[in-house]
């Protein structure tokens, strides 16, 4: 008797993640611009653990406690912290080895609303490859759950779920059967070959670019630049 595919599918937002939520094993979080980017970077840099927030409030209690915090609303750096949620911030020695706290606008409540699933890892255009070849390899369920910009819909975090789904979908044994899926991955299919150009108009990268962020927007949307997974255990993100 022929095995049954496993399911991967697609959800754009944390707002519609309780209409998927006890059907998958596994949840891919994505926030492709710029938090998920940003906490692969910090792994490959040799980060010890992320300790993701929800609130500001949350950031500054471990800020008093001494620790290296990151905040971020609406692409900005929140005044009285020491970083945000740029690729870049996280290229530092003194990073090394440490426990960070990190707060952002949408990709740390995905991780928050997505908490009590079986595995929890992080993804993006940055990690693509290697987080694919995980997945395939795990053979369970697998969601992609996208930030989105303040639970609405957005492109570049579709688009990677679409680029996982496909890869999945093409080895035979996973299948998608909701149309958020079949979107994403037709609109992975039509930017995969220019994702600067496709998401020139986007509504992210504009704003971003209003904030002279150009240089993070091209990190964000170049693939595999490091085969880094991070997973959350304990309300910690570690290197898998």
């Amino acid at each position: 008797m022929e095995e049954k595919r496993k399911r991967v599918e697609v959800c754009y937002t944390p707002g519609e993640y309780h209409y998927f939520k006890d059907e998958f094993e596994i949840v891919v979080v994505i926030d492709v611009l710029r938090a998920t980017t940003a906490i692969c970077v910090a792994f490959e840099y040799g980060i010890k653990s992320i300790i993701p927030v929800p609130t500001l409030e949350d950031a500054l209690e471990y800020k008093k406690k001494g620790y290296l915090v990151g905040a971020e609303r609406k692409g900005q750096i929140v005044e009285g912290f020491d970083f945000g949620n740029s690729p870049y911030s996280y290229m530092k020695d003194e990073f090394r080895g440490k426990d960070v706290v990190l707060t952002t606008t949408n990709g740390t409540k995905s991780i928050a609303v997505a908490k009590d699933a079986d595995t929890v890892v992080i993804g993006a255009l940055a990690n693509l490859d290697a987080l694919t070849e995980w997945l395939i390899k795990q053979n369970k369920n697998t969601l992609c759950l996208c930030s989105g910009w303040q639970d609405k819909f957005n492109l570049e975090d579709t688009i990677c779920a679409g680029a996982i789904s496909d890869a999945l979908i093409n080895t035979g044994d996973f299948t998608s059967v909701e149309d958020s899926s079949i979107a994403a991955k037709y609109l992975y299919l039509s930017a995969k070959d220019n994702y600067m150009g496709y998401l020139k108009s986007s509504s992210h990268r504009r704003r971003l670019k209003n904030l002279n962020l150009n240089e993070d927007i091209k990190y964000c949307l170049t693939p595999n630049k490091t085969s880094v997974i991070p997973i959350l255990k304990d309300g910690k993100l570690t290197k898998l």
